[in-house]
């Protein structure tokens, strides 16, 4: 791997030009080279100007004949090869520099995500590295395999590029989490406990959290959003035994972040493992208004909810008495009635809790 700050040539010299030199040190032409090697002239002259490569069995002949050993003469090759590929390769991406440009760079340096600094080829670089892809040609179909089933702003459409590397850092920081093989009885178990950790203090429910859905087969990551994102959560399979749940805390209140998380939580358990399916600008998909209904049931129980409403018109004073009852947080009936349009959205805010998670595990690409 290349040292930081370590320069490369920006040319080839072919191990031709090499042996050229040693047996004109050597007094010996081309011609008795090839005689001594028992090899037509051509060939060698066609390795003297690169266009034949030496193989392993013409380095052990030039071994015999010129004494330096035979892998001096491999590495010639390998290197003359290999630079002749990167240069090739810079070629390639500074074509492509105008694809970076389209990625929210600076502030994906700014997290750690990616080398700070870089601009033009280096920054093409950067990308690849990060995202985990040889070349830009596989940036559509990579963009499109990690699109998962996700809940997304309503009133605005996300950008691709900054979407496509949300997604991935999710998947790198999943990537750290040692999971369990995926259960679905263990998931259903831990989701009772994790309800419960909506009253629980933020941090304290956080590692606790992470620590149920590791257990059962699901790595939970927060990513903060980054700008172009308007994205909540998403659930995605990173293979048939592990699941991802990744949430943004684009919205910073108990009840947007704990409803998110059952409403992924559904996913898992309601559509299949290798489901795509998105929701844009309003246009919901039945999969989403099952996920959605699967969170309410979950955290408030169509029952409970219903004999909550006959009661009368809701008071901080019953909202607080539900929510001991549930062993609930405030914030999430708070927000049903807000939903709900029971209640204005100014009204009750007090009893809203607003998160400050700890982000998941960053990776700078080397």
């Amino acid at each position: 791997m290349r040292k930081p700050n370590q320069l490369e040539p920006n040319y080839a010299v072919p191990p031709g030009a090499t042996l050229l030199e040693t047996i004109e040190s050597l007094g010996m032409s081309q011609a008795e080279l090839a005689s001594r090697m028992g090899r037509p002239l051509k060939t060698i002259n066609e390795i003297v100007k690169g266009k034949a490569a030496i193989t392993p069995e013409t380095a052990l002949e030039l071994e015999k004949v010129l004494g330096a050993p035979a892998s001096f003469w491999n590495n010639a090759e390998r290197n003359y090869r290999e630079t002749l590929a990167r240069l090739e390769n810079e070629r390639q991406l500074e074509r492509e520099v105008a694809w970076a440009r389209q990625f929210p760079y600076a502030e994906m340096a700014k997290r750690g995500w990616v080398p700070g600094a870089n601009a033009g080829v280096q920054r093409v670089q950067a990308l690849l590295r990060f995202l985990g892809i040889a070349s830009t040609e596989q940036w559509a179909t990579f963009s499109l395999q990690t699109q998962g089933a996700y809940r997304e702003s309503r009133s605005f459409q996300s950008d691709s590029y900054a979407l496509g590397c949300w997604l991935r850092q999710g998947e790198l920081a999943a990537q750290k989490i040692a999971c369990a093989p995926f259960s679905e009885t263990a998931f259903r178990s831990a989701l009772q406990e994790a309800r419960t950790l909506t009253a629980a203090p933020p941090e304290q429910a956080e590692q606790r959290l992470r620590e149920l859905c590791a257990a059962s087969g699901v790595a939970f990551v927060v990513v903060p959003e980054i700008k172009g994102t308007h994205v909540s959560g998403v659930t995605r399979w990173l293979h048939p035994a592990k699941a991802l749940i990744q949430q943004s805390l684009r919205h910073k209140t108990d009840d947007h972040f704990w409803f998110t998380f059952f409403h992924e939580a559904g996913h898992i358990l309601l559509h299949g493992k290798k489901a795509v399916f998105l929701e844009f600008n309003g246009i919901t998909d039945p999969k989403e208004a099952e996920a959605d209904q699967f969170a309410r049931n979950c955290l408030i129980a169509s029952a409970e909810w219903d004999a909550f409403l006959k009661a009368g018109r809701p008071t901080q004073a019953s909202v607080r008495a539900l929510a001991r009852k549930l062993r609930i947080a405030p914030g999430i009936v708070v927000g049903r009635l807000q939903h709900d349009r029971i209640i204005p959205h100014s009204h009750f805010n007090e009893l809203r809790t607003t998160l400050r998670l700890t982000p998941s595990a960053a990776r700078v690409s080397p």
